[in-house]
């Protein structure tokens, strides 16, 4: 793929994004170096942790999901003991956690870094379903720092529609997601694999909801360019929110060619503003994202996210989460605009 045409200025207005160019490639280069690096290491540092494939389950129906919920448990149950045969007693927590009995896992395996979705709240009769789709490092073993997004966001929900039962809302971890100190997280790979996984989880959702439930997507960071790939891919979804997001691999909001809404917030503190918003070929690979989405030349709808961080946008209490809230509940016009 060939390199994006450079603008005579970039978004913020400073100087011509062409000049900086070769500063911003060799920042790339340098990570993917440092990332060959680091990579080997750490892998070699622990080893593959042994866990039960996943749970042989009936089609997931309104009428199937207890069941599936109960599959799922039991398998992370099993997961849990294997793990701590294995001596990994943190895999462990982490699967026993899972394995509670108030938890709704519609998915669960718990192979290798792990992939899991949670449910929070009544989705077979939900009118709103929110699904978030988390960035880089989260795996099985941080899968409670993801979880506590779901959770705040539907605290939030509860609060603002507080006589009603018809909102859920979806963590999903359906993709092993890039470490943050890597080569793939600089490119599209993941992404690319991850986002017909989300097309077909979104088109389950509409068969448990029915078509008039309103759906969106709530993508973080790296989870931004999954979302991305998933709506040029026809995901039935009415919003899709980019938080923190390094570029979404489309120059453009038009560019994705999705009937759905797209939205777009960074913090003011969160450090992926530094990030190069460019993509060029090297060796044959795409890296870099392209237009930066919280840009006039994205073209998103730009929100108000506050002051925070990287990690900052479903605290307790911020704008950020407020607006995230009312875009799920369909109530666009009170979103506060950037």
């Amino acid at each position: 793929m060939e390199p994006t045409a450079v603008p005579a200025t970039d978004a913020t207005g400073g100087p011509p994004r062409g000049r900086r160019t070769p500063r911003r490639l060799r920042s790339l280069l340098a990570l993917l170096i440092s990332a060959c690096v680091v990579l080997p290491l750490s892998a070699a540092a622990r080893p593959r942790i042994p866990a039960p494939a996943p749970a042989d389950l009936p089609p997931i129906t309104a009428t199937t999901l207890e069941t599936a919920y109960a599959a799922n448990r039991a398998n992370a149950a099993r997961a849990a003991r294997m793990a701590e045969a294995h001596g990994d007693r943190h895999r462990a927590a982490a699967d026993r956690a899972l394995a509670a009995p108030a938890r709704r896992l519609l998915a669960f395996d718990g192979r290798g870094t792990g992939l899991v979705t949670e449910v929070f709240g009544d989705l077979a009769h939900a009118d709103h379903v929110a699904v978030l789709v988390p960035g880089s490092d989260t795996t099985l073993d941080t899968y409670g720092r993801f979880r506590a997004t779901a959770t705040a966001l539907q605290h939030q929900l509860a609060e603002r529609e507080s006589e009603s039962t018809g909102v859920a809302v979806v963590a999903w971890l359906g993709y092993e997601t890039p470490g943050t100190v890597s080569t793939t997280v600089l490119t599209t790979g993941r992404a690319d694999e991850a986002a017909p996984r989300l097309g077909e989880f979104v088109r389950l959702l509409r068969t448990l909801t029915g078509p008039r439930a309103h759906l969106s997507l709530l993508c973080h960071s790296y989870g931004s360019v999954v979302c991305a790939r998933s709506a040029a891919r026809g995901a039935p979804v009415a919003d899709i929110a980019l938080l923190g997001s390094p570029g979404a691999g489309a120059g453009s909001a038009a560019a994705l060619r999705t009937s759905a809404r797209i939205w777009a917030a960074r913090g003011g503190t969160d450090w992926v503003a530094d990030v190069p918003h460019v993509e060029a070929d090297l060796f044959g690979t795409t890296v870099g994202f392209g237009t930066d989405p919280v840009s006039p030349a994205f073209g998103a709808r730009v929100f108000a996210a506050g002051d925070g961080g990287h990690s900052d946008y479903f605290t307790p209490g911020s704008i950020c989460l407020a607006n995230l809230a009312r875009i799920v509940l369909g109530d666009t016009a009170e979103v506060t605009r950037a």
